[in-house]
């Protein structure tokens, strides 16, 4: 008999909150009237970061697949919020830059991000939090 429970696994738990969060972060951004997807915030979070990266940096630093980040980058650039240049250095890379419209967005969002996840941790102390945190960092260490 299999004693596996799907549901007590940590990481079903650990993508079932992921997932939350990220739901949670599409309404706060509808609601607040913002035309903007958790993948793309992402996206434009690794710029407001470091503006200029290459595609794959962004696809690397992001966990996502290169034709994902290609699209996302494609409806950022149809909303006017990033600019794609190719490189001087080398030509077959292709640096994301922020528009003035895409730098303009942190403001807007980081603080309904932070509120989001505010709300997350409700009920769970400072320490709990950077224990958990430092047990996640070891699992994603384990499987790098």
């Amino acid at each position: 008999m299999n004693d596996f429970q799907l549901d007590q696994s940590y990481g079903y738990i650990v993508n079932r909150a992921a997932r939350r969060l990220e739901y949670k972060l599409l309404q706060a951004f509808k609601k607040n009237g913002h035309d903007i997807t958790p993948q793309q915030w992402a996206v434009l979070n690794r710029l407001w970061q470091q503006d200029g990266i290459s595609q794959a940096e962004i696809a690397d630093s992001t966990f996502k697949n290169r034709p994902v980040v290609t699209r996302i980058i494609d409806i950022l650039e149809k909303k006017g919020r990033v600019v794609r240049r190719r490189s001087e250095q080398d030509r077959r890379v292709i640096r994301v830059y922020l528009t003035p419209k895409g730098r303009e967005y942190e403001e807007k969002l980081v603080p309904l991000a932070k509120e989001v996840l505010e709300r997350g941790r409700a009920g769970i102390t400072d320490e709990e939090l950077e224990h958990m945190t430092l047990a996640l960092r070891k699992i994603v260490a384990n499987h790098e």
